[in-house]
């Protein structure tokens, strides 16, 4: 990670961390960038750069500010408008576009915002070039010319880009979904005009909420990080299945026909045993992070299944699955990356391969998850000053270790740094919601008596 891009983009409160200057800054440099590689490769023609945004009330002021700084710089900024990040990976990918750009703090409050770049194949921006636009940002580079009479860049509405996605989604489902009773919580974000155009083409009866955005109401009581009330709908409507989503509807979990929630582990769980078994799991191998649930790994293991950890972050499960020929991988927050069909996490994408896995077994999904052993978890988001002097303190590297030896082989903690907000995330894992609860606590403790918390 560096100064200002986390595992995830540049992200923070708009205008204090955030400000329009760093956005026409980036655009600036991106424009400038990808015009050099153009002449250095012997290519006509101004570089090609696709925007997408979420629905936050800042999404316009970002736009506008990469809009103007890749036009001053001699690109063409194709504007996609209020979409997704996965629409956005897949135009970059699919019609040759130099690079993309999400504007969303995903599942963060709406006054929080961000900036995600996307390399030409519509994955997450190579390090390398992330390290110079942030060399830029801090005035550490010479300043970038601008164009000027026909080299000035040029603007294009690109909602088509949209249209395209939602067709190539629809072509996905090998069954119509007549008859099923979905549930769909777009989260007052990026999904909100989307999703259930996919679903509804492709005949299922749609129950839909968190689709009425105003720009300050992303993730605020809805999506995937409050799936009470997808909980509620599914139970009041008596549906067969749903599914939330995040902000930028990256990422994707599900509640079953009891009430019950789905996690990210469930459905990799679910989506690695019914690729396994139609033969079409490379390696036998499920990618997933640190962060997934002990019980998830142990009944990989049952199923015969391998799997393979890696840092907290879809980016880090995504190299690991490129590198080695993985198909499926992903995090338990619901970012699944399916990489026979996408290079980045996709809410809707994986909603739909859920919605295969339980046509063709004929199984709903609570039978599905069923088998899955799932250790009680605690997870707690601990405000601090400075995360690294947290990670680097002896009492709470001794409160870490005392509380591991206790556990023992029957739980775990795993104490880490947020890639995207200033905080620690202290998680264990027990036999018990009490025990989980109670070495929580010992280390949040440990952290307020060193001074070192908000």
């Amino acid at each position: 990670m560096g100064k200002y891009f986390g595992t995830d983009g540049f992200r923070g409160e708009a205008n204090v961390v955030l400000t329009a200057d760093h956005a026409f800054k980036i655009g600036r440099f991106l424009g400038w960038y990808y015009s050099e590689a153009r002449r250095k490769a012997g290519e006509d023609g101004a570089p090609r750069v696709v925007i997408g945004k979420d629905t936050r009330r800042s999404s316009y002021m970002y736009e506008y500010a990469l809009s103007a700084g890749l036009t001053a710089s001699g690109a063409d900024a194709y504007i996609m408008h209020v979409t997704t990040t996965p629409s956005v990976s897949y135009v970059v990918r699919t019609e040759n576009f130099d690079c993309g750009i999400m504007i969303s703090a995903s599942h963060n409050p709406y006054y929080d915002n961000g900036i995600k770049l996307l390399n030409g194949n519509g994955e997450k921006m190579e390090e390398e070039v992330i390290l110079q636009v942030e060399d830029y940002l801090d005035g550490k580079t010479g300043e970038i010319p601008l164009m000027t009479r026909d080299r000035i860049g040029k603007t294009v509405d690109h909602a088509a880009g949209r249209n395209r996605y939602i067709g190539y989604l629809i072509t996905l489902a090998t069954r119509s979904y007549k008859g099923v009773r979905v549930g769909l919580d777009c989260a007052n974000g990026s999904a909100w005009m989307i999703a259930k155009s996919v679903f509804d083409a492709l005949g299922a009866r749609t129950f839909v909420i968190g689709n009425d955005p105003d720009g300050l109401n992303i993730n605020r009581g809805c999506g995937s990080t409050h799936i009470e009330n997808l909980q509620k709908l599914v139970r009041e409507e008596k549906l067969d299945v749903g599914f939330a989503f995040d902000g930028d509807a990256d990422r994707c979990l599900a509640v079953d026909e009891n009430g019950g929630i789905v996690t990210g582990d469930h459905i990799l769980y679910v989506c690695g045993k019914y690729l396994k078994n139609k033969g079409e799991l490379p390696g036998n191998t499920v990618v997933a992070t640190v962060m997934s649930n002990f019980g998830f790994f142990k009944s990989l293991e049952e199923e015969g299944i391998r799997y393979e950890t890696t840092a907290v972050g879809d980016k880090y499960v995504y190299e690991n699955m490129s590198a080695n020929g993985y198909r499926l991988g992903g995090e338990q927050s619901g970012h699944i990356i399916f990489k026979k069909y996408a290079t980045t996490g996709d809410g809707i994408l994986t909603a739909i391969q859920m919605m295969e896995v339980m046509l063709e077994t004929k199984h709903s999904l609570g039978e599905l998850v069923k088998p899955m052993h799932f250790y009680p978890q605690v997870l707690k988001n601990v405000p601090v000053v400075d995360k690294e002097s947290v990670m680097s303190n002896p009492a709470v590297k001794l409160a870490i270790e005392q509380a591991g030896k206790e556990l023992g082989s029957s739980g775990r903690v795993l104490v880490r740094k947020s890639g995207t907000e200033p905080v620690i995330r202290v998680m264990a894992e027990a036999d018990t919601a009490e025990a989980c609860e109670k070495y929580v606590k010992a280390i949040m403790d440990v952290m307020h008596e060193e001074g070192l918390t908000v």
